[in-house]
């Protein structure tokens, strides 16, 4: 049974990191759930995913020396059961197995040698209860021989809770690691089977419901003894979709929301112009795009749906956001670095409305981030910043991202800046400061191109326009961009991407 189809459902996009399962079993436990229950239902569970992907066919399930072994049995047991030709090797010192893994081994009926490279030989599909979600160290000796034996084999491979050798609250490996065609965890997916490289490594992820709880998990997550962020969750409709604006019948295009986006100069005018179409097609009533006097008629020659408005200083944008009613403002793409687009992001910080802050508007303050987020934290309305690695290690040089982890990293500069901070990437986190994040696993590799950030921008700026609350707007863009990405396939550029929201949008 998956998440979404048990009692677990409630949250089905949370995540889990290993301390936290621990401690909801734990809780479990105290509660009456016996720990061999947990480990019964976790080794059928992966046999049922087994049995709903594959025929009966020749499997190999290696055992490692702790719980994760102990749940290897388990499948071994019910896949034989089931008309799979099993057997079982063993790694790691048999004479340490904790209790119930023990109990698990003797209810197996064959014979669970010690593994060899040989016991590939034979095996259409290879189940790997070497070592779980827990581990914290590099495979080594058997451990690591059998990783990289399994991963030059044809077999298919499944893994239980988290492919051997893999961190799962990191999602990094240090030295080698299983290949999983398919993973099977527990209760809630680990940070690791999103976060690259552990996201291509794990395969195929199901979470699977093993009788810990909603209950339990709150618990468990409600202990703020954790460095990484304690409400996290994978990015998806489930997180957001009841708090993203739908327009009502007797909208007009203003009610919908009028976004303005900051125009480049006349050679650079065509990030802003990706963004202000984005706006629209995400569902924005109207948007202007506020140029330079001097960009107006290259503006004015690729420009029909979106207005465009000369603006030379700050008064001028302040004046147009207050007599046009502005409902969000994108500033940053293509804008320029300099003192001119530090001047218009403050003048855009006091004018009460919902900001977006890219590229150039962010690198503007490499030097001077401290007043950034001055001015962010005496911003009326909610403001996002949407660094990539570069950006972001201008804008926060006092975050280590390499030994914090992405995760951390983000929600750390979410609290020093006061602003949401979308971190872009392959996993992009978006962290606000109140101790919620989300990591996003919808974007497709096709979306490193030139422009798609300004997309993105845009896309954020579209849904803040039309008063959709900050997190869940800025979640809601981060995953259709990666969905209309995906349905364009290989050979992407940024200006297909605006027209491919509609059919984001309708798959929801």
């Amino acid at each position: 049974m998956t998440v979404a189809q048990g009692a677990a459902a409630a949250e089905p996009l949370r995540l889990l990191t290993t301390t936290q399962m621990r401690r909801a079993e734990r809780i479990a436990m105290a509660e009456g759930v016996l720990g061999l229950s947990l480990m019964e239902a976790a080794g059928r569970a992966v046999a049922e995913s087994v049995q709903r992907r594959f025929p009966p066919c020749s499997v190999l399930v290696v055992c490692g020396p702790g719980a994760n072994g102990g749940d290897g049995f388990v499948v071994a047991r019910r896949l034989a059961e089931a008309g799979f030709a099993v057997r079982v090797a063993t790694i790691g010192d048999t004479a340490k197995r904790p209790p119930d893994a023990e109990t698990m081994a003797q209810k197996w009926s064959g014979p669970a040698p010690a593994w060899s490279p040989s016991d590939l030989e034979d095996a259409a599909l290879i189940v790997d209860g070497v070592f779980g979600a827990g581990l914290a160290r590099h495979l080594s000796g058997a451990a690591a021989a059998f990783a990289e034996a399994a991963n030059r084999t044809t077999a298919r491979v499944v893994s239980i809770d988290a492919p051997s050798g893999l961190n799962a609250d990191s999602g990094q490996v240090d030295g080698v690691c299983v290949q999983a065609d398919l993973t099977v965890t527990f209760a809630r997916k680990r940070p690791g089977h999103l976060l690259p490289p552990g996201r291509d490594l794990s395969g195929e992820v199901e979470a699977a419901d093993i009788g810990v709880s909603d209950a339990a998990i709150a618990k468990a997550v409600a202990d703020a003894s954790d460095p990484i962020a304690p409400d996290l969750f994978e990015n998806g409709p489930g997180l957001w979709r009841r708090a993203v604006a739908a327009p009502m019948r007797s909208a007009h295009k203003y009610a919908r929301g009028h976004l303005g986006c900051l125009c480049g100069p006349a050679h650079r005018t065509g990030a802003a112009r990706l963004a202000a179409r984005s706006g629209l097609r995400i569902g924005a009533g109207a948007a202007t795009l506020l140029c330079p006097p001097e960009a107006v008629p290259i503006v004015a020659a690729h420009e029909t749906a979106v207005m465009i408005e000369p603006i030379a200083d700050t008064e001028a944008m302040t004046a147009w956001a207050q007599q046009r009613r502005a409902a969000a403002l994108v500033l940053g793409p293509a804008a320029g670095v300099g003192a001119a687009t530090r001047e218009l992001v403050e003048a855009a910080l006091q004018l009460r409305v919902p900001c977006v802050l890219d590229a150039d508007a962010l690198t503007s303050f490499e030097d001077v981030s401290a007043d950034l987020f001055g001015a962010i934290r005496k911003a009326a309305a909610p403001v996002a910043l949407t660094p990539h690695a570069g950006e972001f290690a201008r804008l926060f040089p006092s975050i280590d991202v390499a030994s914090e982890g992405r995760i951390a990293a983000a929600a750390r500069a979410s609290s020093l800046s006061g602003a949401l901070v979308v971190f872009k990437g392959p996993d992009t986190i978006v962290a606000d400061g109140a101790g919620r994040a989300a990591i996003n696993a919808s974007a497709p590799p096709t979306l490193a191109t030139a422009g798609s950030g300004d997309v993105l921008a845009g896309m954020i700026g579209g849904l803040l326009a039309q008063g959709s609350s900050a997190f869940e707007a800025t979640c809601a863009a981060v995953w259709l961009h990666g969905v209309a990405a995906a349905h364009f396939g290989p050979g992407l550029i940024a200006e297909d991407l605006p027209d491919l929201i509609p059919g984001a949008l309708r798959a929801l």
